[in-house]
């Protein structure tokens, strides 16, 4: 590995045409440098040891191991290692696990800042995009699904009725509906097509 005095940059993205993008505005800046391109999580962690990059630019929605468990994995195995998520969604759920994971960035839209931010947090500071900010803020004193609501809602948006939930998950029809209603209060929603698509929206849930 040649040692550079550019900052050197991984890209995880499975949208050839992002990368791409991503790349060329890269090459244009004569203090960053694009070394190595993911499509998957698993990639980006055999890449990550081969490159041993400054920065991981890091998308949360991907086929297998997502962004949030890339970045888990990533942070165990090498704590020092700095990540941007960056993508198109701004779902406050999905920024709140990224940052958690240990994300030092999250960029929700391919704005001019992806490159002060790319150096922001190659000089050790965090960044949020004005829209992930607002939409952590907008939802901080809810109380989030918990991991069987979320369950739950997630066979729901996939049709299934009360009664199939309960045999799929082996709990009681009356269990679910219990849970029905607690998700119904926590959303602030008025039934379950309205929860799903808050649930959706704000990235508890994926469809």
């Amino acid at each position: 590995m040649v040692k550079s005095d550019k900052i050197r940059i991984m890209i995880v993205d499975d949208h050839p045409l992002l990368r791409e993008g991503v790349c060329a505005v890269i090459a244009t800046q004569a203090d960053l440098d694009m070394v190595a391109e993911a499509e998957t999580g698993e990639q980006a962690l055999a890449l990550y040891e081969a490159h041993r990059p400054d920065i991981v630019l890091m998308d949360l929605q991907m086929p297998g191991m997502g962004g949030v468990a890339a970045i888990e994995a990533l942070r165990k195995s090498h704590p020092s290692s700095r990540i941007v998520v960056l993508t198109t969604y701004a779902g406050d759920a999905q920024a709140m696990r990224a940052l958690r994971a240990g994300a030092a960035g999250l960029k929700s839209s391919m704005r001019k800042e992806l490159m002060d931010t790319i150096r922001s947090v190659h000089a050790g500071g965090k960044y949020l995009s004005s829209e992930v900010a607002t939409g952590i803020a907008l939802h901080v004193t809810e109380d989030m699904l918990s991991r069987r609501e979320a369950e739950v809602l997630t066979l729901a948006a996939a049709g299934n009725s009360n009664r199939q939930i309960a045999v799929r998950l082996g709990l009681s029809e009356d269990t679910i509906k219990g849970y029905m209603k607690v998700i119904y209060s926590k959303l602030g929603a008025a039934d379950r097509t309205h929860a799903v698509t808050i649930a959706a929206r704000r990235g508890i849930i994926e469809l």
